[in-house]
Formats: structure tokens, sequence, C-alpha cells
């Protein structure tokens, strides 16, 4: 039985490298618009193939030793939650260690960050020991929920529930100015930095009269899937089923056509978030009762005096990220089916201010920050804007029996048009 799932793992692999090899860039051409912004990226392009093998072997060893079945739920708590925390405590050495480097003060950085980094280097090999134990653990315990769910087979998805904690490449996104669309997507080196990112997208949009933004990703559906190392253990598993179900939707139209149009890719990223979530939740809601808040806290209002109040005492409206999103995203979009670009550019700036003077610290708002973000239309409102295939889909959802009939449904379905129709039924 464990020889036969780690096969067909090993045969799932093969097929999705292949899936991504036939639908990557194989035939390149200076007059495809892909290949002419690749003319900038092409020597700092994140590696997939290197990672995924580096990664299935990984899979493999841990799969030999079928770990999580011979271990109590105590202890596989005990495990998840130790490695949570090497996790938090190395995400915040790092953090100090950047601040070490990014400080004109400090001449012999190298020296004044030794213990620091030795420091690090314990809890990278401690992380090492702990990863492969904690990610076998969260994959069984997600695999029982699909099991549990009805989106598995004789109790096994296809594929198997393969994932690795890691740090993530940046994502250049690219659309043209006069509308907002993801003409391109293309995977950076992780170590590049913000003053390249900004190089990047100044030199891009110059040459190419485009709109571009590097931005930061939590997960990506390769195989092994990619998830950014977390200690949110609500949005990893969250994440982790995000990814799979990426997995499980190319083998067949959603998947094998996503990047065909935008409607096709909202309609795949929304299916991931919402079946993420629901089943995230779940898995929670299973192995880890205790960590789900109870309540949100309640808002305590303020009673103001008939007198001058003091100005700190009095409750302010709370700065509604999604609403004002959506705002921005309507004007933005009445301005470009005008013509006016500049003006519309003018304005997402203009908006940018007003996040950041809210606490959201937003490097830029433009046609590639929406053509990114607007296909994650899991929840109404956002950067979305008034794009009916988030409702539609999420429509589709709410009158399907069960989530495994909802993504059974519509792993079938390419296009609004379809979506719509599906809905009539």
């Amino acid at each position: 039985m464990i020889f036969q799932r780690i096969m067909r793992g090993i045969e799932v692999t093969i097929i999705l490298v292949i899936l991504a090899s036939v639908t990557g860039y194989s035939n390149p051409s200076l007059t495809n618009p892909i290949e002419k912004i690749r003319a900038y990226t092409r020597d700092i392009e994140f590696d997939y193939v290197e990672w995924m093998i580096d990664a299935a072997i990984l899979k493999v060893q841990a799969a030999s030793v079928n770990l999580p079945y011979t271990l109590d739920r105590i202890t596989q708590k005990q495990i998840v939650d130790e490695y949570l925390r090497t996790t938090q405590l190395i995400l915040e050495k790092e953090y100090l260690l950047a601040q070490i480097y990014a400080d004109p003060n400090i001449q012999d950085k190298e020296t004044f960050s030794a213990d620091l980094r030795s420091e690090l280097s314990e809890l990278y090999q401690r992380q090492n020991q702990l990863a492969p134990l904690a990610e076998a653990i969260l994959q069984s315990q997600v695999t029982d929920v699909l099991a549990e769910i009805g989106l598995t087979s004789a109790g096994q998805p296809t594929p198997n529930v393969w994932y690795h904690s890691t740090r993530l490449p940046w994502a250049l996104i690219v659309s043209p100015r006069e509308r907002i669309e993801q003409t391109a997507n293309i995977s950076l080196n992780m170590n590049l930095t913000v003053d390249e990112h900004a190089a990047l997208e100044s030199d891009i949009d110059k040459k190419l009269n485009t709109s571009s933004l590097v931005v930061p990703i939590g997960g990506v559906g390769v195989y092994p899937t990619m998830v950014a190392r977390t200690t949110n253990l609500e949005w990893l598993l969250n994440t982790i089923a995000h990814e799979w179900i990426h997995n499980y939707l190319m083998f067949a139209p959603l998947g094998l056509m996503y990047g065909e149009s935008p409607e096709t890719r909202t309609i795949n990223e929304t299916t991931a978030s919402i079946a993420g979530d629901e089943i995230g939740r779940l898995v929670l809601e299973k192995f880890y009762p205790e960590k789900i808040s109870a309540s949100t806290p309640s808002l305590n209002l303020v009673a103001v005096s008939f007198d001058i109040p003091n100005p700190g005492d009095i409750l302010r409206p709370v700065f509604d990220f999604r609403e004002q999103m959506y705002e921005t995203r309507i004007t933005v979009d009445a301005l470009l089916a005008e013509g006016k670009i500049e003006q519309a550019e003018t304005y997402m700036e203009e908006r940018r201010q007003v996040f950041l003077r809210n606490g959201y610290l937003l490097r830029k708002i433009n046609q590639a920050y929406f053509a990114f973000y607007g296909a994650y239309a899991d929840v109404p409102g956002g950067a979305a804007g008034e794009d009916p295939v988030g409702p539609a889909v999420r429509a589709l959802r709410e009158q399907s029996d069960s989530l495994a009939d909802f993504v059974k449904t519509i792993k079938w379905i390419t296009t609004l048009e379809e979506l719509q129709e599906k809905l009539k039924n």
C-alpha cells in the first residue's frame, strides 16, 4: 500500500512536469508578447524544475516511512507546534539580520551579525529535521478530510497531497495600460530586492508601454506544491488545500486551460480559494479545534460627553480595505473604458496614498495590481470590482449540494457563459 502511494506520487510528478513543459515557452519568439517581457527577466527567472525534483525526493523519502500513521494524535500536534515555533524564530531572526545589513551605521556587518547567523544556522538545521515530519502530518490530515468530503478515489486523492514550505519566488505581473488584463505572470528569483523590483518594472514599462508589478505570492501549484513559510496554521492549511485544488484541476479543462483567458483564470483561482478555505477549516476543526478563535472581539464604543471631547477618544469609522479597494477598481475601470489612461493612473496613485495613510503599505496600485489580485474573487468586493465571474462562481458553490459536487462540476467549466448556463439548470 505504501509502495503504491509512492509510485503514484512519482507518476503524477512526471505527468505534471510534462504538462508544465508543454504549456510553457516551447517556441520563443520575439513577436510573442510574453517573450518580449522575458527579454528582461530570463536571467533572473526562478527554476521550478530543479525545485520540483528536490522537493519530490524529500516527499518520496518521507512517504517511505509512513510516519504519520505511526504517531498518535497528541504527538502529531506536538511536532506541528514545534515546527511552527521554529519557523517563528527563524522569521524573527531573519528580519533582524536584514535590518543589520540595511543599517548604514554598521560597518563590519559580518562580524556584527556572527552570533545571529550562528543562531539561524542551528534553527535551519532544526527546521530541516522537523519539516518532513510536520509536512507529512499535515498532508495526511488534509488527505483524511478530502476522503471524508468525497474528493478522493478509494480514499486517495489524485494527485497525492504533497507540499513543501519554502521561500517563494516573486511574481512579475504585466498588464496593458489601456485595460486590466494579466498578459504575463513570470516567476523571479526569491533573492531580488525591492530596488531591483522597481528597476525591472520601470524598464519594462518604459520600453513596452505596459503596467507591471512584482508581487509576493502565498503558494504555487507545481508538484509538490510550494507554500510560503508561516506560523499561521489556519492560513497554512488553507493554502495547502488551495494549491492541491490547482493540482486536481490540472486533469480537467479548467486547469489545462488556466492561461487561455482572464475568465478561466478567475474561475480557477476563485474555485481554489473557496475550496481551499473550506477544506482548511475542516482540517482545523477536526485536528486542531483548540486553535479556532472563539469569537471576534466586540467593538467597544466610546461615550462622548457634550463638552469638547478629547480627539483621541472619538470613535472613528473603520477603514474597510475591501470596500475601499472595490471603489478604487470601479473608478479605474470607468476611466479606462473612457480611454482616460493618464487620469486613471493619477487616480490610482492618489488612492495608494489614502491606503498608506490608513496603514496599508502598498508600493503601487496600477493595472497590473488589479490584474493579479482581481482574479481572487471568492469574497465580494475588493480588487475584482464588478467582474461577474467571481459572483457566478460563488453562486454555483451556494447551489451545489456539497463542496465535492461544486469542484467536480466546475472543473469542466472554462468560460463565464458556461458558468451562467450551469446556474440556470
